[in-house]
């Protein structure tokens, strides 16, 4: 299964009274949503996530302020900063995650392809490295 990190641009609707983006499943997010769950009151110098998924898609969207997300598909890690509630980071795959750098006013709105399955979850890096290996020589 190809990994994928990609964002997604959400639109963004509006007049003299405010901005809106509305999220509807299957328009515009490639995916059946069936959870969604927001991180907030992060403390400073927390870091969250450290973990892959064997099967969830997710969709972060930082909603208020602004928070650093950490991507590492196996070979390449990269952090990128959410701060636009007009753009998503898709997460699709064996992708290793990490959030930190979290403002205090940050929302961090994600939205998942299955409801919360702990078996779904890889919280030991060095098994997140195996799976992505023996994904790599099957593909």
């Amino acid at each position: 299964m190809k990994s994928t990190v990609t964002w997604i641009e959400l639109a963004k609707h509006g007049d003299a009274r405010g901005s809106l983006v509305a999220i509807e499943n299957q328009r515009g997010i490639p995916f059946d949503i069936h959870r969604v769950y927001f991180i907030f009151d992060t403390l400073p110098g927390v870091s969250r996530g450290h973990h892959a998924h064997h099967d969830l898609t997710q969709l972060m969207i930082c909603t208020a302020g602004h928070c650093k997300v950490t991507v590492d598909d196996g070979s390449t890690r990269t952090s990128m900063t959410l701060d636009d509630p007009c753009r998503g980071l898709l997460l699709d795959g064996l992708i290793w995650r990490e959030m930190d750098d979290f403002s205090p006013d940050c929302v961090l709105m994600v939205l998942a392809s299955a409801p919360y399955d702990e078996t779904d979850y890889i919280r030991d890096y060095a098994e997140f490295q195996q799976l992505v290996k023996v994904d790599a020589q099957h593909s």
